[in-house]
């Protein structure tokens, strides 16, 4: 397997929590910004996940079609199921939704069980967004570490024994 089959850029969710009176541009402008800070480009988002009673909006409608997708709706009981992996907590939010972060829990929730957040919420004036992913596949980053690892190493084989790393340091 090559490096390239073993490294894999994950497929991202968007969860986006937001203000009736928020503008499409707004929320797009966030989920680049997110997609920026996570380290992912715009292909890599799989989904733009949201609460039920806000997937009709037509802000978030036309802000998910600018990537090509249309909103994930996500009922209260998903929302809820997801807020153990939460890890941003608004009382206020918690106070209405029942959940600590609207878009952590959107992302986790439409991204699966075994999801993980990929970035924790970041907001502008009228939004929130989250992202989350599938987690690393078994072996996979600890596998590239330890790949790394034995390539310094096997370039050090022939280096003066007194400028060698010693084993299990890298």
């Amino acid at each position: 397997m090559g490096l390239d089959q073993a490294v894999r850029t994950p497929r991202a969710v968007a969860g986006i929590g937001l203000r009736r009176a928020t503008a499409a541009d707004e929320i797009v402008a966030l989920v680049h910004r997110a997609l920026e800070e996570a380290g992912l480009a715009a292909e890599n988002l799989a989904a733009i996940a949201t609460p039920a009673d806000r997937a009709g909006e037509p802000a978030i409608r036309e802000a998910a079609a600018a990537f090509g997708l249309i909103p994930t709706a996500l009922g209260p009981a998903a929302l809820a199921a997801a807020d153990a992996r939460v890890v941003t907590r608004s009382s206020r939010i918690e106070a209405m939704r029942g959940v600590g972060s609207v878009a952590e829990a959107a992302a986790l929730a439409a991204a699966g069980p075994d999801a993980r957040l990929l970035l924790a919420r970041i907001a502008s004036a009228g939004a929130t967004c989250a992202l989350a992913g599938p987690p690393p596949p078994r072996g996979g980053r600890a596998a590239f570490h330890g790949a790394k690892r034995l390539s310094r190493n096997a370039r050090c084989a022939d280096a003066p024994e007194g400028k060698r790393p010693r084993p299990g340091v890298s």
